[in-house]
């Protein structure tokens, strides 16, 4: 008996990535029966038709398993699937650090082309938001690589500044400037919307005139 390749219809174009805003990881696009292989085979949620959503509160692996999961069964049923290569399980590791330096250039271009104080308040926070905003992140990341290298090293017996001892020193000021930034965020959120501006051409009202 003769097998049959699956046949790939742009229509049921499903996209699965993480909302950089929530943190959610969510499934665009598809059909019917998309929806009922993402609820089955991923956990998704259903929003509507053609949005669905994992729960919240997953562990990143369990986030990246499940729709790791999703998008191969998705596939196998002859769906076109775009699954971000950050949630995805079989990529390497040159693949999450790629997936980063987009994220990061997202960041850049979200705030380049931010039109209200709202808009930088949101990109500041991804920074230096105290749970999980990228500065504080790296400087846990910057911590425990000056732990791991006092373990191996052992105290220094050199008159010289220690090295590691400075690498301590700089995480209290990457702490100070995580504050810094949300002290700019808090303000750059309150900042007045600019008002917009009229196409060339209006006719402006005239300036009143002092008597």
């Amino acid at each position: 008996m003769k097998q049959h390749e699956p046949d790939f219809l742009a229509l049921e174009y499903v996209t699965i990535t993480k909302d950089p805003r929530t943190g959610l990881v969510v499934a665009i696009g598809g059909t019917e029966q998309a929806a009922g292989i993402l609820q089955h085979s991923g956990g998704f949620l259903s929003g509507a038709r053609t949005y669905h959503r994992l729960p919240h509160g997953l562990p990143f692996e369990q986030q990246r398993l499940k729709a790791t999961t999703a998008a191969h069964a998705l596939l196998a049923a002859g769906h076109s699937v775009h699954l971000d290569p950050a949630l995805n399980m079989l990529v390497t590791p040159d693949g999450d650090r790629d997936a980063a330096l987009r994220y990061l250039g997202h960041l850049a271009e979200r705030v380049a082309a931010a039109e209200t104080g709202s808009q930088v308040a949101e990109v500041l926070t991804e920074i230096a938001a105290p749970a999980n905003g990228l500065l504080p992140l790296t400087r846990e990341a910057v911590v425990r690589a000056a732990v791991a290298a006092r373990a191996l090293e052992g105290t220094s017996s050199s008159d010289e500044p220690d090295p590691i001892d400075r690498l301590l020193e700089i995480t209290h000021s990457m702490s100070r400037a995580a504050q810094a930034i949300l002290h700019a965020r808090n303000h750059a959120a309150r900042a007045p919307q600019k008002a917009p501006v009229p196409p060339p051409g209006t006719p402006q009202p005239p300036a009143s005139r002092r008597r």
